[in-house]
């Protein structure tokens, strides 16, 4: 692999850069970019140690709607295994097709 990229396991097994903090301060329009164009975490390293992760705004946001989405997917599962009775499917589809065509 290219030098200062590692590959992190789990379950995205998602390809981690890591960079030195002058990697900021030398190029940053050129550090941007790579941001942006990965869409990948970086590590940035202080003394040859681990001590900031940077992504893009755009990567930093589909990070969290994917956790929101887990959060709410565990919340349902937690309702369905207590037995709490579901909303009709078809009802629910009714309302959100109902929200998309009023705006």
């Amino acid at each position: 692999m290219a030098k200062g990229v590692e590959f992190v396991g789990g379950q995205d097994n998602i390809i981690t850069n890591i960079k030195p903090s002058t990697a900021i301060r030398h190029n940053y329009n050129s550090f941007s970019k790579m941001c942006h164009e990965t869409q990948a975490p970086v590590i940035i390293t202080k003394n040859g140690e681990a001590d900031l992760v940077v992504m893009s705004h755009e990567a930093y946001q589909k990070m969290m709607a994917r956790q929101r989405l887990g959060q709410m997917l565990s919340e349902t599962d937690r309702e369905i295994a207590s037995g709490k009775p579901m909303r009709d499917f078809e009802k629910t589809f009714s309302d959100i097709k109902k929200r998309i065509e009023n705006g």
